[in-house]
């Protein structure tokens, strides 16, 4: 897939952390380097690659090896693929946590709205996965959509023995904030924030968030920020258009965007425990 074309004038930008990013998909697979060189000149220091199978999960970790001064992975299974996770897969997938570049458990979670998996497959992953989370001691990163009440219900009953988590590519209103924030959990904030279709709720949420709880992150290639200006002139999203994210949250915010970069950056370190 061709690069963007969008242009990087940040002069001086301040230190991000994507801390939910695809390095391992398919379309970086041609210029994956030139990708988080871009992003670096972005002012994005570090980043978190998402697992999404036991594959991708070994995929970044093995990019988490190759990279180790900037990037750390997530070992889990998403419940679009909670069918695959058998039980003689978890042996496999504790392994995987176990590894050093390893940061948090996940992506796992629910999702409702496609139903890739039956809704007893998604639970009977999400519970599994929460219970090796708590197990090699590292928190979750967290999926959820169109399943709301089942997922804070069951995140509710492991909570106790969670180090903690966060909720990745949150797209809710105040009430599921509310409830997010119950549990103790960091919110993750893409570029659905800057969806003038589907956006309108996250950005009244976005200013309840408390500062020591709020997370950005790209979800690139995936999210890709609708009000880029100039457009690109691909689809694929990328970690340089964090820097979008922060700028459209913090005004949101009202804050300043150092400010902002400064105490999301924080966040991610204790949570992660990296950089």
């Amino acid at each position: 897939m061709a690069a963007t074309s969008c242009r990087i004038t940040y002069s001086v930008p301040p230190e991000l952390v994507d801390i939910g990013v695809n390095l391992a998909h398919d379309s970086f697979a041609a210029d994956r380097s030139q990708v988080i060189e871009r992003a670096l000149a972005a002012g994005v220091t570090h980043f978190l690659v998402t697992g999404a199978t036991l594959d991708s999960s070994r995929s970044a970790i093995a990019l988490a090896r190759e990279r180790s001064d900037i990037i750390r992975a997530t070992a889990g299974v998403h419940p679009h693929h909670a069918t695959e996770l058998e039980h003689t897969q978890l042996p496999h997938l504790r392994e995987l946590l176990q590894a050093p570049e390893v940061c948090a458990a996940g992506e796992c979670g629910l999702d409702y709205f496609r139903n890739f998996s039956p809704p007893a497959e998604q639970l009977r992953a999400f519970g599994s996965q929460l219970e090796l989370a708590a197990e090699v001691g590292k928190p979750v990163f967290l999926h959820q959509r169109d399943a709301h009440a089942e997922f804070v219900a069951l995140l509710r009953e492991h909570r106790p023995r969670l180090k903690g988590g966060v909720a990745h590519c949150f797209t809710g209103g105040i009430a599921e904030l509310e409830d997010c924030l119950a549990l103790d959990l960091y919110i993750g904030v893409t570029g659905w924030v800057c969806d003038e279709r589907r956006g309108a709720q996250l950005r009244e949420a976005v200013t309840r968030i408390p500062a020591d709880r709020l997370l950005l992150e790209t979800d690139a290639p995936y999210l890709l920020p609708r009000d880029l200006e100039p457009r690109p002139t691909s689809r694929r999203n990328e970690p340089m258009h964090l820097r979008h994210v922060l700028e459209t949250v913090a005004r949101h915010r009202g804050e300043t965007v150092d400010a902002l970069a400064r105490t999301s950056t924080e966040n991610a370190r204790r949570l992660f425990g990296w950089p």
